[in-house]
């Protein structure tokens, strides 16, 4: 059996669905990665991760840095993480009700131009591939990975707080969830 992590990405220094569709960190968010990326090093050594995948947005590959950089592996790049696609067709404006809708929602009622339902075993067996490895990723994938594992339909099983860390074992019978992160108040919500 072997640990592996989803973390979540520190503070943006935008929100989501704003104009800058791909912010990088804020002061918060920065001594957020540190923390985690501290917390992650005091694990037992048979618990520790070995190696660093992150979505590719800026704000979660800037969480995984100082991790990576402990550990001096480079942070692998795993699209199969990001966040939640959005309808193509959407106006940037739209984006924030887009999702805050969807997240109230169960899984087979959200809509876009894609099957979110396949997304979302998606994200799952791309963290299935990876095991003693911290992710870096978002609330919505984070919470799909989770929702599948307790056998739950709605999108939003819990609420990963910004840097959290969601603990996941890989064992012969597949993924298990251990323990879910901390959770906080969400601006999406």
């Amino acid at each position: 059996m072997t640990r592996l992590y989803l973390i979540r990405h520190g503070r943006p220094a935008a929100v989501w669905g704003g104009d800058d569709g791909d912010p990088g960190l804020d002061v918060e968010g920065e001594a957020q990665a540190e923390f985690a990326a501290r917390t992650l090093l005091t694990l037992p050594a048979n618990d520790r991760p070995l190696r660093v995948a992150s979505s590719p947005l800026r704000r979660c590959l800037e969480t995984a840095r100082p991790l990576a950089d402990a550990l001096g592996v480079d942070v692998e790049i795993v699209p199969g993480v990001g966040e939640i696609p959005t309808p193509s067709a959407l106006e940037p404006q739209a984006r924030g009700p887009w999702l805050r809708q969807a997240l109230q929602g169960a899984w087979s009622q959200v809509r876009g131009d894609l099957d979110y339902e396949a997304w979302r075993r998606g994200v799952r067996t791309a963290v299935e591939a990876r095991p003693g490895v911290a992710i870096f990723s978002h609330f919505v994938a984070i919470n799909a990975v989770v929702s599948l594992l307790e056998g739950d339909e709605a999108v939003t099983v819990f609420r990963p707080g910004h840097a959290s860390i969601t603990t996941l074992e890989l064992t012969p019978r597949g993924l298990r969830l251990i323990s879910r992160g901390a959770e906080a108040a969400t601006g999406v919500l």
